[in-house]
């Protein structure tokens, strides 16, 4: 793999559609918002979305969701312990120089070793930084009370299965009717040189960051109710950065229409881009 050149930056606008994009488990699974009423994305929520297209992609994953494991592993330390070299290793340095050619997200995100009974605690920081999504304007959320219709146990009584149906267990489920979300992050130069973070590791977290959504759908996400609809993708001149991550980041404003009190589409919204002089953008328009 060539080694990675320079500084990138990039913004993604999402819409979602009656969905519950991250739900907040201190607040009854809502949808997360902050004080002012904004809908958020968490990073970590993004880093796990990444990650799972990225294994999608065929790429070795160390830190996998359950569902999605496939390599057996019951957890994290199983998981370093599976490779004989970072069994065996003591040297911080190398046991990341191990780490992060194993796995892309270790040497994307970075990631600490830290286990009980081990000699040797390693943290690696990685070179993708991702901001939570925070939506353009409040979001509107709503609430649906949903009952179950089945039994899960057989009912009992004194050993004998009896007839009759248990009472229905009542629920909760929430959604964003609709939201227009904002995503940015960057990848740095400096720290990608550290764990071998390349250029075609930067082209593979583009790819992920298009497909945010594929093989994501859930109850609380189907199919089609979040969608990627802009990628911009800045690739700077320099190693260090002709701008900084914020300039860059400003460059597009994602704005309400004068007129619109509740967003109903996308249409509803304006984007105005300025391009900045010196540094190349690619715009991913969604798939």
């Amino acid at each position: 793999m060539s080694a990675f050149t320079n500084k990138i930056d990039f913004l993604s606008i999402i819409t979602v559609t009656k969905a519950n994009p991250n739900g907040d488990p201190l607040n009854g699974n809502r949808p997360r918002e902050d004080y002012n009423g904004y809908g958020e994305i968490s990073d970590v929520c993004i880093k796990r979305k990444i990650r799972n297209r990225l294994q999608d992609m065929g790429e070795r994953i160390f830190v996998q969701s359950d569902d999605r494991c496939d390599d057996g592993a019951k957890s994290l330390k199983d998981r370093a312990d599976s490779v004989d070299e970072l069994k065996k290793e003591k040297s911080k340095d190398k046991y990341a120089e191990i780490a992060c050619k194993e796995w892309i997200d270790v040497r994307a995100f970075g990631q600490v070793f830290a286990f009980k009974a081990d000699s040797v605690s390693v943290g690696v920081r990685g070179p993708v930084s991702v901001h939570p999504a925070v939506s353009v304007v409040p979001v509107d959320i709503s609430s649906m009370q949903i009952t179950k219709s089945v039994n899960s146990e057989t009912k009992k009584k004194n050993d004998v299965e009896v007839d009759g149906k248990s009472s229905d267990t009542m629920g909760m489920k929430h959604r964003v009717e609709f939201g227009v979300y904002v995503l940015k992050g960057s990848i740095n130069h400096q720290l990608a040189e550290k764990t071998g973070f390349s250029d075609e590791d930067a082209e593979k977290i583009k790819e992920a960051l298009a497909t945010l959504f594929e093989n994501d759908a859930s109850s609380a996400r189907p199919d089609g109710s979040m969608e990627v609809k802009k990628l911009y993708w800045w690739k700077h001149s320099c190693p260090m950065g002709n701008y900084s991550s914020a300039k860059v980041h400003n460059s597009v404003k994602v704005f309400l229409k004068e007129g619109v009190d509740t967003p109903k589409s996308f249409d509803d919204f304006e984007i105005e881009y300025t391009p900045l002089e010196g540094i190349e953008c690619e715009i991913i328009e969604g798939r």
